[in-house]
């Protein structure tokens, strides 16, 4: 599966991206690049692989318990506006309107 550079202007497209022609074209390559790199990877016999370092059943975790550490200070003393205790931050003027399919 190869990326076009319409592939790349879309994507570039949703994450207001300004690329020019030039760079459309360079990342289009890079991407196909990585993906033939990723392609010969898939490529190798790995089932007799031993694994070393960390079991099938992988790491054992601690429990999240116990309470949050508190703060220094109020949360209100140093963010301009929060909701149960999380931090609000304003929408970016950029992210005002969603880009449209196609454009």
């Amino acid at each position: 599966m190869a990326v076009s550079e319409a592939d790349v202007r879309h994507v570039a497209g949703l994450a207001r991206l300004g690329l020019s022609d030039e760079r459309v074209r360079a990342l289009a390559g890079e991407l196909n690049q990585i993906l033939e790199h990723m392609d010969v990877l898939s490529k190798v016999q790995t089932d007799a692989a031993p694994v070393d370092g960390i079991a099938a059943g992988g790491m054992p975790l601690r429990a999240d318990a116990g309470p949050p550490y508190p703060l220094a200070r109020a949360i209100e003393s140093f963010a301009p506006s929060v909701r149960d205790a999380f931090i609000l931050v304003p929408r970016l003027a950029t992210h005002g309107t969603p880009v449209e399919e196609g454009a």
